[in-house]
């Protein structure tokens, strides 16, 4: 239920959590998390136009990072800070579009070796509601397919 102020109840906001295992070792997999070149070869929508795609991150806690995007209608930028961030193993971030900053969320990204791969697990929390997170659910589904590719 949404408050007075229109920002949703921190407690009842939804999440969603995806597990894939990627068949790359968690060092290349926290490179495509971490690494601005590697980061456009698979964010963003399908309709993204690609000489728009842009990514800048600066990988440390407080650090800040920016991936933006252009479809032919519509800029797409999206920011925030890491907070926490364990090389090839764990990275905290906030998460907001520019379009809505009131509406910060974080994601949790989770890597453990498996053989000769990594399973992955994405959280992301504290979305504004449930229409935010299909929206998000569409979308890292999307962008954890490319992934893969990117990776395979």
């Amino acid at each position: 239920m949404a408050a007075a102020s229109g920002i949703a109840d921190p407690i009842a906001r939804p999440s969603l959590t995806f597990k894939r295992r990627i068949n790359a070792p968690p060092e290349r997999v926290f490179a495509a998390w971490t690494d601005p070149k590697k980061i456009v070869g698979w964010f963003g929508r399908p309709d993204a136009r690609a000489e728009t795609l842009q990514a800048e991150a600066d990988v440390r806690v407080g650090g800040r990072f920016r991936f933006s995007f252009s479809t032919a209608n519509e800029y797409y930028e999206v920011g925030g800070v890491y907070r926490e961030v364990v090389p090839n193993r764990r990275l905290v971030f906030s998460w907001a579009w520019h379009s809505t900053p009131e509406r910060e969320s974080q994601v949790t990204v989770a890597l453990q070796p498996d053989s000769n791969g990594t399973l992955l697990t994405l959280h992301h929390e504290q979305l504004f509601d449930p229409a935010a997170r299909d929206g998000h659910e569409r979308g890292w589904t999307v962008g954890l397919e490319r992934m893969e590719k990117l990776l395979a």
